[in-house]
């Protein structure tokens, strides 16, 4: 995979202040959560006292790590963090924030998880995109993206190369590895295929088209005791490679992790999740594929507030995430961007994922960027081309008041590791649902759902490939 180029810092100069009741971020994170009913997450915490580490094991124990006992989330309650700016308790004027009215409610009850919190649940609607479907079009929105002059941290992927593996019957091979050497035999990329059988490698330089000097690159794929070499050229955007492997297990296991932002201003959102897990849950359960569910949780914040991330790691107990969750709180932040970096990088590392052949995805949810041009070997950029590596799938939802950075990132996030960009749409008031995007996305380019179901929707489509 390619390494990161980096882009100058930018911070914005206005802070984001007590967060309007926007009650489509709200839903947006409620519904991507609603997917995680099982695990809470590990913890950068630098402040918290008497860390309690909980083994974790593939077989999944879950629990908290690096965590005080009993794990706190406000602000003062164990003796650190920076203050709630005013988040945790302030009154709001929705004339002054321009915060719409709900849309009509329903009860939310039940559900397997143990959740049975009655809670308001809110019609949100939404639509994604596939940027490698669409690849050109894809590739217009980051040179405009360039020429704007809004910094973000990149990843060279305009040589973009699609290697697609099959078993003797034409079936996808979920979890084969790739490793990509160039002509000096040097180890450039190392991937795994998805649920699909695809992978991708992006080339760390892209090639001018007058040049007679092209680089080569030789990829090994294996899965077991299978191995096929295929050698690779600039001009060529896809391969398919034949492996005689023996069939995925009959029942798919499927990991999925959400990894929230945590600050004040999502703190409706973290209310929703409470609220409407369950269901969520249930409906995942129930898809054809019937897969073995584990679910974990990474939190993140930023700099200087209660803590940086926590992860309560992947598990099979629907209860103790429940019980997780419900002791989770939004508080701190402050200015727009906060650390999703640090987030990223403990979704990716501190839970304990499993094999090759599981289905591994991450639910971003976020109303704001990462800080921009710090280390490059902590930035996104660094970790979204580790996580390929290891199959594990990122599918970001963008909460509304997301900006051009926090948009720009999203969607890098899901090209590389071959996932969609979710993004809530409004009606032509700008503000209750319907079928319109602030994101730069034509309308001719996404369907409209209710978050809820485009949400199960995207976990069927990832399951449906390793379906015998």
């Amino acid at each position: 995979m390619a390494a990161p180029v980096r882009s100058p810092r930018s911070r914005p100069s206005t802070e984001r202040g007590a967060p309007p009741r926007r009650y489509v971020a709200v839903v947006a994170l409620a519904v991507g959560a609603a997917l995680v009913a099982g695990a809470c997450g590990a913890s950068s915490d630098s402040t918290a006292s008497a860390p309690r580490v909980v083994a974790s094991e593939p077989g999944g124990s879950g629990g908290w790590t690096d965590c005080a006992d009993p794990c706190s989330f406000e602000t003062g309650s164990d003796g650190a963090g920076r203050g709630s700016a005013g988040y945790e308790s302030a009154t709001l004027d929705e004339d002054t924030v321009g915060a719409p009215a709900p849309a009509t409610a329903t009860e939310t009850t039940g559900g397997s998880g143990g959740i049975g919190a009655d809670a308001p649940s809110v019609a949100v609607t939404a639509g994604s995109v596939d940027d490698n479907a669409e690849w050109d079009e894809y590739l217009r929105y980051r040179q405009l993206f360039d020429a704007s002059g809004v910094a973000a941290d990149r990843v060279v992927v305009e040589g973009r190369q699609v290697l697609t593996v099959l078993d003797g019957s034409g079936q996808p091979v979920i979890g084969a590895r790739i490793e990509v050497r160039d002509g000096s035999g040097a180890t450039v990329a190392s991937l795994r295929t998805y649920a699909d059988g695809r992978a991708l490698f992006h080339p760390t330089t892209t090639v001018d088209p007058t040049s007679q000097q092209r680089p080569r690159y030789t990829a090994t794929v294996t899965k077991g005791d299978a191995s096929e070499v295929v050698e690779l050229s600039a001009e060529t955007r896809s391969y398919e490679v034949r492996l005689d492997v023996a069939p995925a297990d009959a029942q798919v296991a499927l990991d999925v992790v959400f990894l929230v932002d945590t600050t004040g201003s999502m703190g409706d959102e973290i209310d929703r999740l409470k609220a409407n897990i369950a269901s969520m849950a249930d409906k995942i359960a129930a898809l054809p594929a019937a897969p073995d569910v584990r679910y974990g949780m990474t939190l993140y914040r930023d700099a200087g507030d209660l803590f940086v991330t926590r992860t309560f790691d992947l598990t099979a107990d629907q209860g103790a995430f429940a019980e997780a969750l419900e002791a989770v709180q939004a508080d701190g932040g402050g200015d727009t961007p906060e650390d999703l970096d640090a987030g990223l990088r403990d979704a990716v590392d501190k839970q304990s994922w499993r094999g090759d052949d599981a289905v591994k995805l991450v639910f971003l949810v976020a109303d704001a960027p990462p800080h921009i041009g710090d280390d490059p070997a902590t930035s996104y950029a660094t970790t979204v081309v580790d996580a390929a590596s290891r199959g594990i799938k990122i599918l970001p939802i963008g909460a509304s008041g997301l900006d051009a950075s926090g948009e720009y990132v999203m969607r890098q996030l899901a090209q590389i590791t071959l996932g969609r960009f979710v993004f809530l749409t409004y009606g032509v008031d700008g503000a209750s649902p319907g079928e319109s995007t602030p994101m730069n996305v034509e309308r001719d380019r996404y369907s409209v759902l209710p978050l809820d179901e485009l949400v199960v929707q995207l976990v069927a489509d990832e399951l449906d490939p390793l379906r015998r």
